[in-house]
């Protein structure tokens, strides 16, 4: 199906539309909608300080494609994430992109979960300079993150889950209240240096567009933008799951990733939110180290006895 371009003589990613403190604009505009938002987990959140920004469609040459979800460090303390949504109007699919703010404002009242269920968010406020988590409604690593709190009274309880992803008719009908038409006139600031990179990694992607993964997409969530933190994180939680690793090697695997993901962020911090090539050589050759004692942790003798006492077959495929 041809896709008609209205308001973009060139797409422009999602995430590229906002100058670094402006007012957010609509970056493109097209004919055909996007996919209902696929069903994914939520990865732990593996920096304290980190906020969670859901997965969207973002619209590129070659159709939509899936951003996946992420936990991002905030331009700096106090600000919050409003998510970008699409809105149907006048036979246009028009995108509006997300952007950091004081206050979480009108995001189409699209349900993109864990928090950010149509109006604001529940899985989190600041405190001051400290963020603390909502464990009811978000993911975090207990191990590496200590501010948290659980209140359940913010959860919808409802039989019907709407996983339509655009405003407007068709779609979720919704209109930015009195109090977020307020936060419209507050100060925006533009998505970190990490964001834009994280979605132009995807805009590459082939197996991210919509047209090759018919919608579910095969990596729908991470927990850092490079992604492979949480690629490790989810090894060892199988790992743990499957009788395979002992409740200390779990705990000694998962607070090594810990300090990778610390010294990171440090340097990120030191270095304009990115990592210099020796820096990232680095944290290749740690990250190389952990995955090489993940692997021999789950596949020792004592692991595999552990597996077969649980009726598991042993694995065969060497993990990557």
């Amino acid at each position: 199906m041809k896709t008609h371009l209205k308001l973009a003589a060139v797409l422009v990613l999602g995430l590229s539309a906002l100058p670094q403190a402006s007012q957010a604009g609509i970056a493109v505009s097209i004919t055909v909608g996007p996919p209902i938002l696929p069903v994914y987990a939520q990865p732990p959140c593996p920096v304290d300080g980190y906020l969670w920004t859901p997965g969207y469609w973002a619209y590129g040459p070659e159709g939509y494609y899936w951003v996946p979800g992420v936990w991002v460090a905030p331009p700096r303390p106090g600000l919050l994430w409003t998510p970008g949504y699409w809105a149907f109007g006048n036979g246009v699919y028009l995108w509006h992109a997300g952007y950091w703010g004081p206050h979480i404002g009108f995001y189409g009242g699209v349900n993109y979960g864990f928090g950010f269920f149509g109006t604001g968010f529940v899985g989190g406020a600041w405190a001051g300079n400290v963020f603390r988590y909502n464990t009811a409604v978000v993911n975090v690593n207990n191990t590496v993150v200590r501010n948290v709190y659980i209140d359940r009274t913010v959860i919808r309880n409802t039989t019907v889950v709407n996983r339509v992803s655009f405003n407007g008719a068709g779609g979720v009908v919704s209109r930015p209240s009195v109090q977020e038409q307020g936060f419209a006139r507050e100060q925006r600031f533009a998505p970190t240096g990490g964001q834009v990179s994280h979605e132009s990694a995807f805009a590459r992607d082939r197996n991210a567009l919509a047209s090759v993964n018919g919608g579910r997409p095969a990596t729908a969530s991470l927990d850092t933008v490079n992604g492979r933190a949480y690629n490790q994180q989810a090894r060892i939680a199988n790992g743990a799951a499957s009788g395979r690793l002992t409740a200390g090697q779990t705990e000694h695997l998962e607070h090594r990733e810990g300090n990778i993901n610390r010294e990171v962020r440090n340097d990120r911090a030191a270095n304009g939110g990115t990592l210099t090539p020796q820096e990232r050589q680095q944290v290749n050759r740690q990250q190389n180290g952990a995955s090489r004692q993940i692997y021999e942790e789950k596949h020792s003798p004592e692991a595999n006895q552990r597996a077969e006492q649980r009726g598991e077959k042993r694995e065969e495929r060497r993990e990557k």
